[in-house]
């Protein structure tokens, strides 16, 4: 089923009068999206949000879009399978272009175990000339589990939740991220500060 087709017609994209570089410049930054991926309980959430902090308080315009936040509004419509996971994803790609597209810098935490929907939020950024940076947050299964700060890997190893992403659902590992954060090995502090690096490294942090 093609979740994506556009079906309304008459329409056009009504160009504004304001520039991306007119926007950029008036922020001293540049948009760009962070997508953070990775097992339920790796840590992605928990960088967002010590990032989304360090970045405010260096001045600079943030936003963080979580998994579990945006599933209580935008895609409050969606389950778990397969089919609804790509729409999650295809859904938020969008909303995280438009952010870069003001020229927030986007933080995106979500499990987005599939390589293909991965892949497609990329693409959406790079047909726009947006900066799309994959940040695969790794953890050993068995860690995860020991984390379970939700109790979802319990529940979903006694069969209360069915299609659990790393129990059985699959979760595809990304083949060429822009970076790898182990949490098993990394602290939090070091995680921040490898983001602001590369954000800094990539010229995205000023104009």
């Amino acid at each position: 089923m093609m979740m994506a087709e556009q079906k309304a017609t008459n329409i056009h994209w009504h160009e504004g009068e304001v520039s991306r570089d007119e926007r950029f410049k008036s922020l001293s930054q540049k948009g760009c999206v962070l997508w953070f991926t990775g097992l339920s309980g790796s840590g992605k959430s928990t960088i967002a949000c010590a990032l989304e902090s360090a970045l405010v308080n260096m001045g600079k315009h943030c936003y963080r879009l979580d998994g579990d936040n945006i599933r209580m509004g935008l895609n409050k419509n969606l389950g778990f399978s397969a089919e609804d996971r790509t729409e999650n994803i295809r859904r938020i790609g969008e909303v995280a272009k438009l952010f870069a597209d003001a020229g927030i810098v986007t933080l995106s935490s979500f499990i987005s175990p599939y390589i293909e929907d991965r892949d497609a939020a990329r693409k959406l950024c790079d047909a726009e000339g947006l900066k799309f940076v994959e940040v695969y947050v790794k953890v050993p299964l068995d860690v995860a589990e020991e984390r379970d700060p939700k109790g979802l890997y319990k529940k979903a190893r006694a069969g209360e939740i069915k299609g659990f992403t790393g129990i059985d659902d699959p979760y595809e590992e990304p083949l060429t991220p822009e970076m790898v954060l182990d949490t098993s090995e990394l602290s939090l502090d070091d995680e921040v500060k490898a983001c602001v690096e590369y954000l800094q490294a990539n010229g995205l942090l000023a104009m």
